[in-house]
């Protein structure tokens, strides 16, 4: 058995900014052409009234102040209010395939490793491009890597459960270097039409090298042990599919085509369930909560995040202790934990440990603890 571990990572960051402002701007004008048009229903009492967003609702609710996406013009259009992303042919990379490669040759560098010695590359997301052929193969074609390469969507716990998938094929000699890669255009799924949930989401990609310790080219972080767990819930959830034009009403505009949830519920399901994975994981690994140095937590909710690591740590975490990336990219699913850890980890130093830890739909909840050397 080798020992795995994260010898690099890269993150892909597009260079159009959303701030609340702008969004605000754009989903209050669309909220007024829709009352405009439903002005008998609303008087008759037959419709309810859209109401208007606010920075402030936005900042109290979530923590996000800006959010990095590939088309603002379109999503701030309130007659699309969706991005609208260039028709590329069958001959040309994916856009996903584009800023993976992007995300993919940053970690690469810093691992010091040549994409040919690469022998498995994942692809994990929470929305893929197509159904096939996988993403996760036109990358390794792009990128020059060797062995094999498959697709992964576990939601917004993607990445650390195509970490632990890695870091097993490594372990068990399998495979003797991966990259695992998450392109999440957060932005194409995403209802801006609902003032619930417009300001959520961004768009970025992130990219992890995981090979054996033996290998690895200069500082890097052990893999410890990694853990997942799921359970059922339908409070986060997106009925899009290949299976909508065989149902009668597939085809139209409807609500439940695009992320929808039921955030109440998902805070007090998920926040107790999170912390207690936490906790059992790094029990099971001897280790005691004032012995983590840092916590890179999945970016969905500022709150949530602050509960999680006051339970983990039965304390208060310092903002050094468990940083934040939400205020600047949003939520960015599954590459949110994978942006705290790759700007927020050099600082480390040997024999520092920290736990890498993602959740989300499913629901689901991947942690992976890593030591610094």
């Amino acid at each position: 058995m080798f020992k795995p571990a994260i010898t690099g990572t890269g993150v892909f960051t597009p260079d159009q900014i959303i701030t609340n402002d702008e969004l605000v701007a754009s989903f209050n004008a669309y909220a007024d052409k829709m009352n405009a048009q439903n002005a008998e229903a609303i008087a008759a009492g037959d419709v309810e009234p859209l109401q208007h967003s606010s920075s402030a609702f936005i900042f109290k609710a979530s923590g996000i102040e800006q959010r990095h996406v590939l088309d603002k013009k379109g999503v701030l259009n309130p007659d699309v209010m969706h991005p609208e992303l260039r028709q590329r042919s069958d001959d040309e990379p994916s856009i996903m395939t584009e800023m993976a490669l992007k995300a993919c040759q940053t970690a690469l560098e810093q691992a010091q490793v040549d994409a040919s010695d690469i022998d498995l590359v994942i692809c994990a997301a929470s929305n893929m491009e197509r159904a096939y052929p996988a993403v996760a193969i036109e990358i390794q074609k792009e990128l020059g890597a060797q062995g094999f390469a498959f697709d992964m969507n576990v939601a917004c716990s993607s990445a650390t459960f195509g970490i632990q998938a890695a870091a097993d094929m490594v372990r068990a000699g399998s495979v003797r270097k991966a990259i695992v890669v998450n392109p999440e255009i957060c932005s194409g799924h995403l209802e801006w039409r609902d003032r619930d949930c417009h300001f959520i989401f961004g768009d970025v990609a992130t990219a992890s090298v995981i090979e054996r310790t033996d290998d690895a080219q200069g500082s890097h972080f052990e893999i410890l042990s990694t853990r997942c767990a799921t359970q059922f819930s339908n409070n986060i959830r997106n009925n899009n599919g290949f299976l909508r034009r065989s149902r009668p009403d597939g085809v139209n505009d409807r609500r439940d085509m695009q992320f929808m949830q039921n955030g109440r519920k998902v805070f007090k399901e998920v926040v107790p369930m999170v912390s207690a994975h936490m906790l059992a994981h790094i029990a099971e690994e001897g280790i005691a909560p004032d012995q983590l140095d840092r916590l890179w937590l999945h970016q969905a909710n500022k709150s949530m995040n602050d509960f999680i690591g006051k339970k983990v740590l039965g304390r208060t975490p310092d903002a050094s202790e468990q940083p934040n990336i939400l205020q600047d990219y949003a939520n960015t699913s599954s590459a949110g934990s994978i942006i705290a850890f790759s700007k927020y980890s050099a600082d480390l130093t040997p024999g520092n440990i920290g736990v890498i830890c993602s959740f989300g739909a499913g629901y689901s909840v991947g942690s992976v603890v890593v030591r610094r050397h």
